[in-house]
């Protein structure tokens, strides 16, 4: 499934998006689908809604659209539908080729959206550096045939990334810019009927290495044009390959192919008339290392490739076993309950919520800072449906002025500010470790009654609870099976079973 129109609309993070969606114990359902925008912070609801109710939809919503998960927005008396491509229909077409599945949804600040850097406009500026110099440089013609060079560079990069899992704009438009998909489905069929396998290489690949080859040897080295006339020439045995391939194999064109193949034959054109023949021996050695050590290296970055995205696939079907919420449950629930008191010292949340978190920690520990955060999040993205509470372990008898004091603090501001100062200020604790800054927000140089706080102390202590951080959800403690951040992925079904132990 190609969700990548409905990422980019929504801008997700779309590696995570397809990470966790692949990895989901449901995948591919419209369950997996709801849970991934969840975990993502994009909250939803999913309903089975018959059409007659469909009027009364909000402006934006999700629908099962020709059997692919897509964003429809209403404007007027038509749809505009975001799934694998963007299209319009109106209303009569919307429900003919819709189920009755609707997941609505809410935009919070919360949305974990892009976090990777983009190369690309740094890939442009280092084009139009090449372009720039090569005219200022060069006759016009060599220039010429180095701008193609690099055409047919951008070309077979996005080819390149492509065989991972990354969607080129590029190569879609060119492949897919009829009204159906065919044209696209044309150049996925060329490129998966290429039997070529040296090391790994398909015929696209070695597309990558030409061009980088000719790009390198026709800007750095000198008198370098035969080698350029003669790479030019080999390349015709390419070009009747791929008419072969397209005319007599699959009978059907593809527009990428054309495009570098038109590429290639402007760079014949233009060595033939302009290319001299004039042979330096340096150069034909330094050209052959060259092309031999972008071989390997492109081999190797293929293997690689291929090695990481088997171990994403390897994972993804492990995850899946890992994130049953049936067998978390059973771990979860198999552990002994914990009973402590009612005191809310250091309470946060919805009073009322039926899912209650306790987090034992200590504000010295290093490894709390992460355990925190994760509970401040979920207390972020559920604010209504958990709560929590933070139980510092601390003792009368083996704490320090120091830690007395950070406590006593934390319980001012706990007791006269608010629960987001409160979460603020143990947020800050954790990234500045400074008593002063927590002093100064607490706003107070008197001491607190700390009973409560040595009370839950105890209270942990019987329960075994020395070590920090634990979660503790609903008296249970979270299982030592799972990392500490995999709550994320159970928290929506923990709120929505009715069957949990409160």
């Amino acid at each position: 499934m190609n969700f990548d129109k409905l990422i980019d609309h929504f801008k997700l993070d779309k590696q995570e998006f397809y990470f966790q969606f692949n990895s989901h114990p449901n995948y591919p359902s419209a369950l997996a689908f709801s849970d991934t925008l969840n975990f993502l912070g994009l909250k939803n609801d999913a309903y089975e809604l018959d059409k007659e109710y469909w009027d009364e939809l909000p402006e934006e919503y999700m629908a099962l659209v020709d059997n692919s998960f897509s964003l429809v927005k209403k404007k007027g008396n038509d749809f505009t539908i975001y799934s694998d491509k963007i299209k319009t229909l109106n209303k009569e077409e919307l429900y003919k080729n819709s189920g009755d599945f609707v997941l609505l949804f809410e935009k919070t600040e919360n949305v974990k959206t892009k976090s990777f850097f983009n190369f690309r406009p740094i890939i442009y500026l280092v084009f139009a550096i090449i372009i720039l110099y090569s005219f200022l440089q060069f006759t016009w013609y060599e220039s010429v045939f180095n701008l193609l060079s690099l055409v047919g560079v951008y070309i077979s990069l996005e080819l390149f990334n492509q065989k991972f899992g990354q969607e080129s704009a590029v190569v879609s438009n060119i492949c897919g810019g009829a009204a159906n998909s065919s044209s696209q489905s044309s150049c996925s069929k060329i490129f998966s009927s290429d039997k070529t396998d040296v090391l790994g290489l398909k015929l696209s690949d070695f597309s990558l290495i030409y061009f980088l080859g000719i790009t390198f040897v026709g800007l750095v080295l000198p008198q370098s044009q035969v080698i350029l006339r003669i790479t030019s020439m080999i390349s015709v045995l390419v070009i009747l390959y791929s008419f072969y391939v397209q005319a007599f194999v699959e009978k059907s064109l593809c527009r990428v192919c054309l495009v570098i193949i038109f590429v290639l034959l402007g760079q014949i054109a233009l060595s033939s008339f302009y290319f001299s023949w004039e042979i330096n021996m340096p150069v034909i050695f330094t050209s052959v290392i060259l092309f031999i050590s972008l071989f390997f290296t492109v081999a190797f970055l293929n293997n690689l490739m291929n090695q990481k995205e088997e171990l994403k696939k390897s994972n993804s079907k492990n995850l899946r076993f890992k994130r049953n919420y049936d067998l978390f449950k059973r771990e979860l629930t198999d552990n002994e309950k914990i009973e402590f008191s009612d005191q809310q010292t250091f309470f946060v949340g919805n009073i009322d919520a039926k899912l209650h978190i306790s987090v034992v920690s200590n504000p010295y520990c290093g490894f709390c800072k992460d355990a925190h955060k994760i509970v401040e999040d979920l207390l972020l993205q559920y604010p209504d449906e958990i709560s929590a509470q933070m139980r510092f372990n601390y003792s009368n008898e083996r704490a320090d002025e120091k830690y007395t004091r950070l406590i006593s603090d934390f319980l001012s501001i706990y007791n006269n500010k608010s629960q987001k100062e409160f979460l603020n200020s143990v947020d800050i604790w954790f990234k500045n470790k400074d008593e002063s800054e927590i002093r100064r927000k607490s706003g107070t140089e008197n001491p607190q009654d700390l009973a409560n706080i040595i009370q839950m102390t105890a209270e942990n202590s019987s329960a075994g609870l020395n070590f920090t951080p634990v979660f503790i959800i609903n008296g249970y403690q979270f299982p030592d099976k799972y990392d500490r951040e995999d709550i994320n992925y159970f928290i929506s079904e923990l709120i929505e079973d009715e069957d949990f132990p409160a």
